[in-house]
């Protein structure tokens, strides 16, 4: 992950004062910024920073979701080398779920007062486009208090592809028929320099914000995310950020930054294959390495309110500790989540229900208050009990 020139200047105290002088007057970081922050090496000083700026945002408050992964279709005409969840049609754990079976699964997932259902799918070859507005509908109709967030900005492409409809079309029948939200996948790292290396399909940065954009005209709030921690250089993460908060000023849609940490393929070897293949040539990032990734994306991206943890791929210890270095959000309780899974090796649990995250978030010291995909405010819950001595308090700012 290369230094460079900058990285002797960085520990510099001036450097630093600047920095820091910058971050309290609100005023916008730069690229250059962005490239010294990741050069700092000291963890503590970039985790008090961003957590001054995460309480002026968002005071003790560590926002939470209780909801649902639904993976129609595994079946992917892509082969992205990161990517353990694509089949192949006719592989042996290829699947493709009819919509009574989809909508069965989804009422079995419905007890612990769900709110959101998070579904995501391969780009199938053959399924007709009527397919994904039909099963959304179905869904809605089955849990009607369900918010459906769904699909990737590189599914509306795909489509488009199939379908003959426009982007815009394509969003109004899926609106129509019950979205909520677009999902913030197919993002991974938006530099072409990296992304040609990683990514197998057609959609990039152009596609990709063109079906942001419309989803913010049409009222849509949505997420964005970004893949980090493979073959990716620090400097290519503060290009992703700066592409997003530029289209963020533009439209003001995004209401969450999610950074996830790229995983190496722990689960899906049982047919023999190793799907992901950059794990050959690259090692996972650290856990300082992600606090790093988290405080610096929230020192950044000053114009988005959220920026939120998914604990399944960070792990539970990081997850809490992520609330400490810009984090304000700690990502529902997912079931079951095939893309990835035992992200710190420590076994992971792959289901944390409402009273697991509420004791995660008061032990790490915050607040916990429920929210809907909207950020609208389901319910708050107490604190940490100020009367137990051992009961960590966020860090004062």
């Amino acid at each position: 992950m290369g230094g460079g020139p900058m990285t002797a200047s960085v520990q510099d105290a001036g450097r630093k004062r600047e920095l820091e002088q910058k971050v309290r007057a609100g005023e916008r970081l730069t690229r250059e910024d962005g490239i010294a922050l990741y050069e700092s090496d000291d963890l503590a000083w970039l985790g008090g920073l961003a957590h001054e700026v995460r309480t002026r945002k968002n005071g003790d408050v560590v926002h939470f979701n209780v909801n649902r992964h639904l993976n129609m279709t595994n079946v992917c005409t892509a082969s992205c080398a990161y990517c353990s969840f694509q089949r192949k049609p006719g592989e042996k754990d290829a699947y493709t779920m009819r919509i009574e079976e989809a909508v069965r699964l989804a009422k079995a997932m419905e007890g612990e007062s769900l709110t959101e259902l998070h579904i995501v799918n391969g780009l199938h070859p053959t399924l007709p486009w009527r397919y994904y507005p039909r099963s959304l509908s179905a869904l809605k109709e089955a849990l009607p208090q369900v918010s459906l967030k769904a699909f990737t900005a590189t599914e509306i492409h795909h489509f488009e592809t199939i379908s003959g409809l426009s982007a815009s079309e394509i969003l109004d029948e899926l609106i129509d028929a019950g979205l909520e939200s677009l999902t913030g996948g197919g993002a991974e790292i938006f530099d072409w320099e990296v992304r040609q290396h990683i990514v197998d399909h057609n959609t990039h940065w152009e596609d990709w914000s063109r079906i942001h954009r419309l989803a913010h005209e049409k009222g849509l709030k949505t997420p964005a995310t970004m893949l980090y921690g493979h073959i990716e250089e620090p400097r290519h993460r503060v290009d992703h950020v700066l592409r997003l908060r530029e289209l963020q000023d533009e439209t003001g849609g995004f209401q969450v930054f999610i950074p996830l940490r790229y995983q190496h393929d722990f689960v899906d070897m049982k047919d023999g294959k190793v799907r992901n293949r950059l794990q050959a040539r690259t090692t996972m990032a650290t856990g300082a390495e992600a606090l790093k990734t988290f405080a610096v994306s929230r020192l950044l991206f000053d114009n988005v309110p959220h920026v939120k943890v998914f604990w399944v791929m960070h792990g539970v210890q990081t997850a809490q500790l992520a609330l400490q270095h810009g984090a304000d959000d700690m990502d529902g309780s997912v079931v079951e989540y095939k893309i990835t899974h035992d992200a710190d090796n420590y076994g992971t649990p792959n289901k944390l229900g409402r009273d697991d995250l509420l004791d995660l978030i008061r032990d790490a010291g915050f607040r916990p208050v429920e929210r809907n995909t909207r950020y609208e405010i389901i319910r708050e819950y107490p604190g940490p009990d100020a009367d137990r001595r051992e009961s960590p308090q966020p860090m004062r700012v």
